[in-house]
C-alpha cells in the first residue's frame, strides 16, 4: 500500500518537569494523529543536536486550548527542551481522506487546475502555505507568475477533486494580473 506523510505539528516548549511538551498543531485531526501509541517521524530543525528520528505518543491532552503531549522518548524536562522545534510527521495511506468532506490534504490539492467562476483557466495549484490565520493556495498562473490565494470559501468556493479543479472567485491582482500590469 502506498503511503504519504503529513506534517501534523511542531514541538514547542516543555510543560512541567516530566517531559511533557506543547505542540503547535498543524492538523485538523489532532485526536487522531496524537492518539496514544501513534508513532510520528521526527524532523529536528537545522542545526539541532537531536538524534530523535521518531517519537511515540504516550498521551495527549488539551490545556487552555494548547495541546500537551507526552512522548515515550522524552522522560524529563531536559529531553523535552532538546526536542523543541522538531517537526512531526504522520504516515497515512495515499488514498486516505479527511473525516470532514470540506477538508483536504495538501497532496490532494497540488496539481489541480485553477479556474475562475466563468471557467477560464487561471493556473495550477503548486502547494499550500499553512498560516496562523488561514491557509493559502500557492498557484502558478498561466503567465508563469506565482501567486497566493487565501483558502477561504469566499475566494475558493469549489474544490472538485474528481474533476481535478479548483474554482477561484478571482479579483484583479489575486491570480489574474491587474489591468495595468497585464501589458
Amino acid at each position: 500500500m502506498e503511503t504519504i506523510e503529513l506534517v501534523v505539528g511542531r514541538i514547542g516548549k516543555p510543560h512541567g518537569i516530566r517531559g511533557e511538551v506543547t505542540v503547535d498543531v498543524r492538523t485538523d485531526e489532532p485526536e487522531r494523529r496524537y492518539a496514544a501509541g501513534a508513532v510520528l517521524r521526527a524532523q529536528p530543525p537545522q542545526g539541532s543536536a537531536s538524534t530523535l528520528r521518531s517519537l511515540t505518543v504516550a498521551r495527549a491532552r488539551w490545556h487552555q486550548s494548547v495541546l500537551l503531549v507526552t512522548f515515550e522518548e522524552l522522560g524529563d524536562r531536559s529531553a523535552a527542551e532538546a526536542a523543541r522545534g522538531i517537526v512531526l510527521h504522520a504516515t497515512i495511506p495515499a488514498d486516505a481522506t479527511p473525516e470532514d468532506p470540506e477538508e483536504f490534504y495538501d497532496h490532494q490539492l497540488v496539481g489541480l487546475a485553477v479556474h475562475d467562476v466563468d471557467g477560464t483557466a487561471l493556473g495550477t495549484v503548486t502547494g499550500l502555505v499553512h498560516g496562523g490565520a488561514q491557509d493559502l493556495l500557492a498557484v502558478r498562473a498561466v503567465d508563469g507568475r506565482d501567486t497566493l490565494v487565501p483558502f477561504v470559501k469566499a475566494l475558493v468556493p469549489e474544490v472538485d477533486l474528481a474533476a481535478g479543479r479548483v474554482v477561484v472567485a478571482d479579483r484583479p491582482g489575486l491570480v489574474a494580473p491587474l489591468p495595468e500590469d497585464a501589458d
